[in-house]
């Protein structure tokens, strides 16, 4: 597992380095909905976290975490795909565990693409389990697994 220092909250200013990943590693084949607004405005939302791992300026993964008042929602997480399968997904998840478990949330759910099975095994790795799907969630093309791990 290799060590990442820097992830960190993001700044206003990597909205649009944020937003091309998602594009690229998460909405690939899909309207692009998380754009550079969105993700600024979840940049100034109170109840969202959105984290970034960096190193020499570049943006390797983030992670975005809503919270509600006893769950929250993981409503993306992406890795540079040259960076895959070397534990920085789970780095930032577990910084994202450990502020939700500060916040006092009990629950955390996430949806990821039915058709991304390395997803569904990362998170289920992690300790999350397949709790449905929701047909056609993206798009209205691409099912949705929805996956919930217990912080309790």
């Amino acid at each position: 597992m290799l060590a990442f220092p820097d992830i960190r909250l993001a700044t206003s200013a990597q909205a649009r380095d944020i937003a091309r990943m998602s594009r690229d590693c998460i909405e690939h084949g899909l309207g692009w909905s998380w754009t550079v607004p969105r993700v600024t405005h979840a940049l100034r939302d109170p109840a969202t976290n959105v984290v970034v791992a960096c190193k020499c300026g570049l943006l390797l993964g983030f992670g975005v975490m809503q919270y509600r008042d006893n769950s929250a929602h993981l409503a993306l997480l992406a890795v540079q795909p040259v960076m895959r399968h070397q534990g920085l997904g789970r780095q930032l998840v577990d910084w994202l565990e450990r502020s939700a478990r500060i916040a006092g949330i009990s629950t955390i759910g996430l949806e990821c693409r039915a058709d991304n099975r390395n997803a569904i095994a990362f998170y289920q790795r992690l300790g999350y389990r397949q709790v449905g799907s929701s047909v056609g969630y993206y798009d209205g093309r691409i099912d949705a697994a929805r996956l919930e791990k217990s912080l309790t």
